[in-house]
């Protein structure tokens, strides 16, 4: 018989509970201070659902009313220093968070709510009723609540998306050489998303203070945990990453309050992550005022078991029984905060002109202005007034010929040994003499600490990231090994990183490079050949570059590392090879933002084009000979920063366009390059706009399919035919 040898977690996972003897011996301070946290937010989401059942809020209200207990429980211990996100059920963790942080001494019951308190709540409803008072102005609304001010990073709609970037917080803590934490909160639903397990694993083996706190509500929407997973005791996810974890009963604000204490005193010794799991309880279905029971999916004697534990009655009892509060007072702090509630309502709403006895509408004034709608989408460049600029035609520095990757190499060196918060991530960036392309030669070991090697989970280390380039003490540089790879970590790409600014009000920088290859050519077939600039074009809030110089390289990078957006620069393996001119002592001058290269004038026809396909334009062009082509290297991609005056007096003069790139023609750049251009420069065209592309497919492995696939010179060659007999 095989020999069986039972295997034990290698750290303490446990049940958690709250003794008489702890109530007894809680301060009286504390228990009076959770009363009024939960009293507020209880009071404030109750007057929610009476807004959202008026139609007085647009979009979802998903109310926390039952789950306050966890939420105050755990965010009561902290400081304004630590950081917390949450879920797109998020009010209550928001609400403890900045209520902490305008009141850490503690809120007293039998006081008057201080001026502080009244213009929380007054900011948290106009959000959430998409107000321009609101933190965000209306704009990030009831799913997206921010106020960094108080460590309240930014509660998140895509279940398990706001992990990743609690994560980034986390490490920016400790890098900072801080104590404070992250606590990034969660339901049960998230808990078996990719993203939540992937940084799980990455904050474990980084040891970073973050804490995954998991709010098991017991339903995913209307699914229940013990149909989701085999095991719905969802805090034993912990100890299989190494994690300590932590299980409590969440309708026990004590008992939670207890818990994060050992949890938070195990993080800021360095110790790592943890896990709490709170049992907790939505009163409500998942969005609005009816009960689950409603709809079926639970019982009316199930909810009834749940509302017997209420945390508010709870600690009312208590309360009472060590003869702090009487029921009258605990009553009395139930009326003041029904009666803040409704003269913040009046602030906001006024009565329906022509409507009947008590209906509201907003007044038109809170409205944010219809002008806003799009400012902020990126920032203003400001950061650039001081920059070194610097082109082709008045850089006065020494230049010499320069391998491609090389010039890579070298301004990344220079970078980081001019500024301490530039820090490098991807796979395999700390080892192989530089990664694989050879692109970080030298990091690691001139900066230890900085150059971080990841494990392969792009969603979480690209998250992680975002949240780095969020907290703002540090520049993050994250690497994608293949283009491809951006779908891994799609989500947050674009539903976080991009929109982040424009998302929570227009004012947050995104300080983020991500630094990415295009294969194409290279064998490594349809996963790891495509060219990413067609999709991030159509993506808000992301800047891009593609360097075909190594001076260009310079500096494009230099501006990347500088701009306050982020930006995509890609790279383009052909180009790792060549050799082209290159700075040999200065390299930290910019190229100046939006602005592109004529690689070759000429008045027939213009060729727009980027990255490693303008030498292939520039060879069919020589090729061709009885084309005067003039040939543009746009450089910067996006729809911000595209150089339109270069372009326009291209065409204005060739009344001709051809736009050419190597990729697929369902991914291309040029397919919204040719409409826009179609659309500025119509009375200018004398043919519509043509494009070179790659074929509908993607890159396929054989040498001979793949070279099909794919455009380079001769496709080049057959287009500059084609157009000038058009």
């Amino acid at each position: 018989m095989p020999q069986r040898t039972p295997l034990d977690p290698a750290v303490e996972w446990v049940a958690f509970s709250a003794t008489d003897a702890d109530w007894n011996a809680a301060e009286p301070h504390l228990l009076t201070s959770m009363l009024s946290q939960l009293v507020l937010i209880r009071t404030f989401e109750e007057f929610v659902l009476e807004l959202a059942g008026a139609g007085l809020i647009h979009g979802p209200a998903h109310s926390s009313i039952g789950q306050e207990g966890g939420a105050v429980g755990s965010v009561i211990g902290l400081t304004s220093q630590d950081t917390v996100n949450g879920s797109h059920r998020g009010h209550h963790q928001f609400l403890a968070k900045v209520l902490s942080h305008v009141h850490p001494e503690g809120i007293d019951p039998t006081k008057p709510w201080s001026e502080e308190v009244r213009a929380v709540v007054l900011r948290s409803l106009a959000e959430i009723c998409g107000l321009d008072r609101g933190f965000s102005h209306g704009r990030g609304g009831s799913m997206h609540l921010q106020w960094k001010d108080a460590g309240a990073i930014g509660t998140n709609a895509i279940v398990g998306g706001g992990v990743p970037l609690a994560a980034g917080s986390a490490w920016a803590h400790r890098h900072a050489g801080t104590d404070a934490v992250a606590i990034t909160y969660f339901g049960d639903g998230a808990t078996n998303i990719g993203s939540t397990l992937e940084s799980m694993n990455l904050a474990a083996a980084w040891k970073l203070p973050l804490c995954f706190f998991i709010e098991n509500n017991q339903y995913a929407v209307s699914t229940s945990v013990y149909e989701a997973t085999g095991e719905p005791r969802l805090s034993a996810r912990g100890p299989g990453f190494g994690i300590r974890s932590w299980k409590v009963d969440g309708m026990d604000p004590l008992a939670v309050y207890l818990a994060m204490q050992e949890a938070l005193a195990h993080m800021r010794a360095g110790n790592g992550p943890t896990v709490v799991e709170a049992d907790v309880y939505r009163y409500f279905h998942q969005n609005g005022a009816f009960p689950g029971s409603s709809f079926r999916y639970r019982t009316r004697e199930e909810e009834a078991a749940w509302r017997q534990r209420d945390p508010i009655d709870q600690l009312r009892g208590h309360l009472a029984r060590r003869g702090i509060l009487s029921a009258a007072d605990v009553d009395a702090t139930i009326a003041a905060a029904k009666a803040l509630m409704a003269e913040v309502g009046d602030v906001l709403l006024e009565p329906l002109p022509g409507g009947k006895p008590g209906q509201r509408r907003i007044k038109p004034a809170e409205w944010p202005d219809p002008a806003f709608a799009d400012v902020g989408v990126r920032g203003d460049l400001s950061e650039f007034d001081d920059a070194p600029i610097a082109d082709r035609d008045t850089f006065d520095g020494e230049l010499a010929d320069t391998k491609f990757i090389d010039a890579v190499a070298a301004v990344m060196n220079r970078r980081m040994s001019t500024d301490d918060g530039i820090v490098v991530m991807g796979e395999d960036v700390h080892r192989l003499n530089g990664g694989t392309n050879g692109a970080t030669r030298g990091l690691k070991d001139a900066f230890p600490g900085r150059v971080l090697g990841t494990p392969i989970s792009e969603n979480a280390f690209t998250g992680l990231g975002g949240g780095i380039a969020l907290d703002g003490r540090f520049t993050p540089v994250v690497e994608f090994m293949y283009a491809d790879f951006m779908w891994v970590a799609a989500d947050q790409l674009f539903n976080q990183i991009g929109k982040a600014r424009h998302m929570f009000g227009g004012d947050d920088d995104v300080p983020l490079v991500l630094r990415s290859k295009v294969a194409m050519g290279t064998g490594y077939g349809s996963q790891h050949s495509m060219d990413p600039a067609g999709i991030f074009a159509t993506a808000p809030g992301w800047r891009i570059v593609a360097p075909s110089t190594p001076f260009d390289y310079v500096g494009l990078m230099n501006s990347a590392l500088r701009c306050k957006d982020p930006v995509l620069v890609l790279e383009h393996v052909d180009l790792y090879g060549s050799v082209g001119e290159g700075p040999v002592d200065d390299l930290d001058y910019c190229l100046p933002v939006g602005k592109a290269a004529v690689r070759r004038p000429g008045s027939d026809l213009t060729v727009l084009t980027y990255l490693a396909m303008t030498q292939y334009v520039l060879d069919a062009v020589e090729e061709v000979g009885d084309v005067d082509a003039e040939v543009i290297d746009l450089r910067w991609l996006d729809r911000a920063s595209i150089d339109w005056d270069t372009i326009g007096d291209s065409i204005r003069k060739t009344n001709n366009v051809l736009i050419a790139e190597q990729g697929a023609l369902g991914t291309s750049y040029g397919g919204w390059l040719a409409d826009e251009i179609q659309r500025r420069f119509f009375d200018w065209l004398d043919h519509p706009v043509q494009r070179v592309t790659g074929g509908e497919a993607s890159p396929s492995i054989s040498k001979v399919l793949e070279r099909a696939a794919i455009a380079k010179s001769e496709e080049v060659v057959t287009a500059l035919s084609t157009v000038v007999r058009y």
